[in-house]
């Protein structure tokens, strides 16, 4: 009969080198084993609808759409993650040293790119709404591309930096087995925070509230009477891209809302990652789900979109001609 000590090991067979299994208060528990699995399974369905949607349908192929592709890829990925903070947060990693570092750059990298990927937005909408007469010219396909593949490429080359000591030694920081414990230093988590949550926050902030200032003067502009064909074509031209500030300025918000907690509460504390499951990680692995959301109640074409995908009438030849706009 094993004893309540052997119980309580992640590995019985190797008692004095094992890790306990930690004891979650009820409500540490409901976050780890329902609303984390529930959270997972959600964020990649959606975010998956999303990814098919956009690179299927030609129509959907602007430069605008290819910065909520790049967001819904890092949204899928940190889905998946998901499951992995699972292990991590139940107390007994079983998938190895090796894993568990490639898994945190994996992670990290991620979210860095979601966040680059939030300052391109607002970049994006800047200019869009600022300077709408070169929007066109400045913002193609082929440059938001590259911007893209940037953000994402520095973000796998910064954290890798980052978490090269880690790397160097797998099991520098592990004191017993089934635990994943990365350590960044103290000075290069404040620079860590600073490049990846405090720059890129203001930058976004600042540009969103000139678009805002700028769309508040075009809302009052096209209330004003005009009667001109070609003035009425401006309007809806520029109905169209309020609306779409509008809508990538509720993603921001809600990316906002979710993210500050976390960045927070990390750089209150120690910078590693540990086996518990604050409501601030939570939080912030659920805005991955909210993104979709927000796309299906602003945007008709993500529920046209996921109508053909659903009813599988994108396997169709030529479906992906369909007009969904």
């Amino acid at each position: 009969m094993e004893t309540q000590d052997e119980t309580e090991l992640c590995f019985p067979e190797l008692f004095n080198t094992s890790c306990r299994k930690p004891k979650h208060p009820h409500s540490d528990a409901v976050l780890i084993y329902i609303m984390m699995p529930l959270t997972s399974l959600v964020t990649v369905i959606l975010n998956l609808l999303v990814i098919i949607s956009i690179s299927h349908f030609k129509q959907l192929h602007t430069p605008t759409n290819l910065l909520l592709l790049s967001l819904a890829c890092s949204d899928f990925v940190i889905g998946i993650t998901m499951c992995f903070h699972i292990l991590i947060s139940n107390g007994c990693w079983v998938l190895g040293d090796i894993m568990c570092a490639l898994y945190t750059i994996l992670e990290f990298t991620t979210i860095s790119a979601s966040i680059g990927t939030m300052v391109l937005i607002s970049v994006d909408r800047y200019v869009a709404i600022c300077d709408p007469l070169h929007y066109l010219i400045k913002v193609t396909v082929k440059r938001l591309t590259i911007c893209i593949c940037l953000c994402w490429v520095c973000s796998v080359l910064y954290n890798s930096v980052l978490m090269y000591n880690n790397l160097e030694q797998l099991d520098r920081y592990i004191s017993c087995f089934g635990e994943c414990v990365i350590v960044v230093d103290h000075i290069a988590g404040i620079v860590d925070i600073i490049l990846t949550f405090f720059a890129p926050v203001t930058v976004i902030i600042v540009l969103y509230m000139r678009v805002f200032v700028v769309a508040v003067s075009q809302a009052r502009a096209m209330r004003s009477h005009i009667t001109s064909i070609t003035h009425s074509g401006t309007v809806s031209a520029k109905k169209s891209e309020l609306k779409a500030a509008r809508t990538l300025g509720a993603v921001i918000v809600v990316f906002l809302t979710c993210l500050c907690p976390y960045f927070i509460s990390s750089l209150m504390g120690d910078m590693f990652i540990t086996t518990s499951l604050p409501l601030q990680s939570w939080l912030f692995y659920f805005n991955s789900c909210l993104n979709p959301v927000i796309y299906s109640l602003c945007y008709p074409w993500y529920r046209k979109s996921v109508k053909l995908i659903v009813t599988l009438k994108i396997l169709e030849s030529d479906s992906s001609q369909a007009k969904v706009l």
